[in-house]
C-alpha cells in the first residue's frame, strides 16, 4: 500500500506496529525487505520474491477451504458483484429476485463498478465474480465470455413521425442525435455500422452528449434525437411502444461482456450457480413482431397509439 501509515490504517494497527513486525520478519530472515527512502517505500527483490510466494500460499489457502465449501451442494453465503452500470440496471439486477428464489441460502452484494479488473485488487477486495464489458488485458482471472448482444440506432415514436426514419446512416447528418462519451477517458463513443462487409465507425455531430447510459436512454425516449444503444438496454423499450429500432440492417453484434473470477473461486457452488444464471441471460433483441416497425411511423402519434389498440385495421 505505499507506507507503514497506509498499511496500519487498513489492519487497523498503529503504524509502530506494523513496523515492530517488519523488523522481526527481517530479523528472522536475515535480509531486507524494504528499501526505504524518506518519501518512498518499495520492495528489495528478495522482499518481492517473498511476497509473491506468500500471496501464493494465501491463494492455496482459500482454495483449500472454497474445497471444504464444495462439500455443500446446495449453493449459500454471501456473493459479491462487481458490473459495469448498463448491464447491473438492464441485465443483473432484474434476474437477481428469481435468482435468490432458486437459491434461498445466497445473498448478494452487487456493487456498480465500472473501473478495469485488477487480479490483485479483485483478491484483496474479496469480489467473487466481476463482469465487465470491451476487451480486457491477459490476466491470471477465468473468465466466460455472455451471449452476444447488437448495437443499433434507436428512436421514440413521436420523433420519427415528425421527423421521419432514417435508412441509411448517411442520413444521420440530418437528424437530431444524442451521443455517449466515456467517463474514463472524456473521448466520443463512435457509433459502429456494418455497411456490407465492412464496419465503420462515425461520430455525429450531436446536440446532446452524455457520459452515462441511462441518460442517453432517457434523452433518446423524450425525443431527443436517434441514439445507439445495446438491444438489452432498449428491449423493454421497444416492447412498451417508447423506443423504435431504426437501421437494423446495419447493426453490430458484439460478444465483449465477459464474467472474471478468481481461481480460488472456481469450485463454490454459489459463484457457479451465478455464472450458470449469467449465461442465461437475454441480451439478444426482441424477437420480430414484438415491436413497432420503423415504417410504421409515418402515421401521426395518436394514429399509431389507435394501431396498437386495434392491430387488426
Amino acid at each position: 500500500m505505499g507506507s507503514y501509515t497506509a498499511a496500519a490504517r487498513s489492519l487497523s494497527v498503529s503504524p509502530s506496529a506494523v513496523s515492530k513486525s517488519v523488523q522481526r520478519l527481517e530479523q528472522r530472515l536475515g535480509v531486507s525487505l524494504f528499501t526505504r527512502t524518506t518519501r518512498s517505500l518499495t520492495l528489495t527483490p528478495e522482499g518481492r520474491d517473498l511476497h509473491e510466494r506468500a500471496v501464493r500460499l494465501l491463494r492455496d489457502a482459500e482454495e483449500i477451504e472454497q474445497a471444504a465449501l464444495t462439500a455443500r451442494s446446495e449453493p449459500a453465503g454471501l456473493l459479491r458483484v462487481t458490473v459495469p452500470l448498463p448491464v447491473a440496471v438492464h441485465l443483473i439486477a432484474p434476474a437477481l429476485p428469481a435468482f435468490l428464489r432458486r437459491h434461498p441460502r445466497v445473498t448478494v452484494d452487487l456493487q456498480v463498478d465500472d473501473r478495469i479488473v485488477d487480479l490483485v485488487d479483485l483478491v484483496e477486495q474479496g469480489i467473487d465474480v466481476a463482469v465487465r464489458i470491451g476487451t480486457l488485458e491477459d490476466s491470471r482471472l477465468l473468465s466466460r465470455r455472455l451471449a452476444p448482444y447488437r448495437l443499433c440506432c434507436f428512436a421514440a415514436p413521436d420523433y420519427l413521425a415528425e421527423r421521419g426514419t432514417p435508412t441509411h446512416p448517411d442520413d444521420l447528418k440530418d437528424h437530431d442525435t444524442v451521443s455517449l462519451r466515456y467517463q474514463s477517458t472524456g473521448q466520443a463513443y463512435r457509433w459502429p455500422f456494418k455497411i456490407g462487409d465492412h464496419e465503420t465507425e462515425v461520430v455525429p455531430a450531436s446536440g446532446i452528449t452524455v457520459n452515462a447510459s441511462e441518460a442517453l436512454v432517457a434523452s433518446v425516449v423524450a425525443g431527443g434525437g436517434v441514439g445507439m444503444l445495446a438491444t438489452f438496454i432498449a428491449a423493454p423499450l421497444v416492447k412498451g411502444g417508447k423506443l423504435v429500432r431504426i437501421l437494423p440492417e446495419f447493426a453490430v453484434e458484439r460478444s465483449n461482456i465477459t464474467a472474471l473470477w478468481p481461481e480460488s473461486r472456481r469450485a463454490n457452488p454459489a459463484v457457479r450457480a451465478f455464472l450458470d444464471m449469467l449465461q442465461r441471460l437475454p441480451t439478444e433483441e426482441p424477437a420480430a413482431g414484438s415491436e413497432t416497425r420503423a415504417d410504421d411511423i409515418s402515421l401521426t402519434p395518436r394514429l399509431i397509439a389507435d394501431r396498437r389498440r386495434k392491430p387488426d385495421q
